[in-house]
């Protein structure tokens, strides 16, 4: 079992940065790959990042390449997301997601272990 922890959302104005932390705990304290969804208000749950337990792979959703940047500590059995010039198209429920088995993710279906969320709002 793994518990995955968020904390770091909050209320930002388009073109600020918010870092989200994501903690893991439990039997698999480090999981094979840790990494980000979110859902925003009326939409899916879609892939944001990824990456791997050694960083070799990293995976981002289009939308925000460049300005997201995925880093863990495994030491700390924590995933980071930073995220710069924000816009308000990133207003969502960002979950932080974990897998035990070697892969990384960029659907759900390659989900073993979910957060409970942390909310991102971006201001206009």
């Amino acid at each position: 079992q793994v518990q995955l922890v968020e904390s770091g959302g909050g209320l930002v104005q388009a073109g600020e940065s918010l870092r989200l932390s994501c903690a893991a705990s439990g039997r698999t304290f480090n999981p094979y790959s840790m990494g980000w969804f979110r859902q925003a208000p009326g939409k899916e749950r879609e892939f944001v990042a990824a990456i791997t337990l050694r960083a070799i792979n990293l995976r981002y959703a289009d939308s925000v390449k460049g300005r997201f940047t995925i880093s863990r500590e495994n030491a700390k059995s924590t995933v980071y997301l930073q995220m710069n010039s924000l816009k308000p198209e990133d207003t969502a429920v960002y979950y932080c997601a974990a897998n035990i088995a070697v892969g990384v993710f960029t659907e759900e279906s390659g989900v073993d272990y979910w957060g409970k969320g942390t909310l991102v709002t971006v201001s206009s």
